[in-house]
């Protein structure tokens, strides 16, 4: 894009379930739709980061899980098993040091977005950005009890707490990457534009989780602070994300993180992905 490249960076995964992650959709909707579920049923969702690099300069978008593993809980309506790990070999695959990225910005204060935030780096006792700024929405930061309410505890906020910088609507905080707010999944959460040149994309967070979401944008996840206005929000990202010279960024859309929406059948848009080239030994 320009002077700019951005890669994603994955993680792990989880394997979503699908009647509690997105309610309003029937198994009527999942029966039409089997391709986007894995042979057990389970809806699989990648988990990672975007690294946008501009030459020397670096920025990081979300951490990922972290090293840290949990088994799928069959009284978990929402998740089953849930993994990370990968995120630092796979930057070093990419040539990329964590100490050689000076700023990373999250989307969210949810725990699969921050786990290399606060977990240490293998062999060390400091997080692998330790160095970093950590950007995050005001609205975001300022709410971050409800965060710990989610399952992000006080004490793993605080090991990154000194080096948050909170970020206003519009701020661009790297060469060509401003904040965007759009609040719904939680009570600040934020995309992430990048501009470069003759193309915009749009790092979208968990403003949408699946492909089959561009499509039915009505579908709010179940775990969402403000369904309703998480289902204004993607309506809106839908019509973006279908403008020419666009790009969207699914952190969680497994194997397709990087497309475009198209009209579809019925008026209604669907997910087409970009064709992009996978570094040779990065592991998905």
């Amino acid at each position: 894009m320009g002077d700019l490249t951005v890669t994603y960076v994955p993680d792990g995964l989880v394997r979503l379930k699908p009647r509690g992650w997105l309610p309003a959709a029937t198994a009527a909707d999942w029966a039409a739709h089997r391709e986007h579920l894995d042979e057990d049923g389970f809806l699989v969702a990648g988990i990672g980061g975007l690294l946008v690099e501009r030459g020397d300069r670096a920025l990081l978008i979300d951490t990922g899980f972290g090293p840290e593993s949990l088994p799928d809980d069959p009284a978990n309506p929402f998740i089953g098993r849930l993994y990370g790990g990968d995120l630092l070999d796979n930057l070093r695959l990419l040539g990329r040091e964590p100490r050689r990225i000076e700023t990373v910005a999250i989307t969210h204060l949810h725990t699969d977005h921050l786990g290399w935030a606060w977990s240490p780096a293998p062999g060390t006792g400091a997080p692998p950005f330790a160095h970093a700024a950590h950007v995050v929405a005001a609205p975001e930061w300022e709410r971050r009890d409800l965060a710990v309410e989610g399952g992000a505890s006080e004490e793993r906020l605080a090991v990154f707490a000194p080096r948050v910088r909170t970020a206003e609507d519009g701020e661009e905080i790297f060469p060509g990457v401003r904040v965007s707010y759009a609040a719904g999944h939680t009570i600040g959460h934020t995309t992430y534009v990048i501009t470069g040149g003759d193309r915009r994309l749009i790092a979208f967070g968990d403003a949408l989780h699946a492909p089959i979401q561009v499509g039915r944008p009505e579908w709010s996840c179940g775990i969402d602070h403000d369904p309703a206005e998480s289902a204004v929000h993607r309506r809106r990202l839908v019509e973006e994300l279908g403008r020419p010279g666009t790009i969207g960024y699914g952190n969680h859309f497994a194997d397709v993180v990087f497309g475009h929406a198209e009209p579809g059948p019925g008026g209604r848009f669907r997910w087409v992905p970009v064709a992009s080239q996978v570094p040779a030994g990065l592991s998905a």
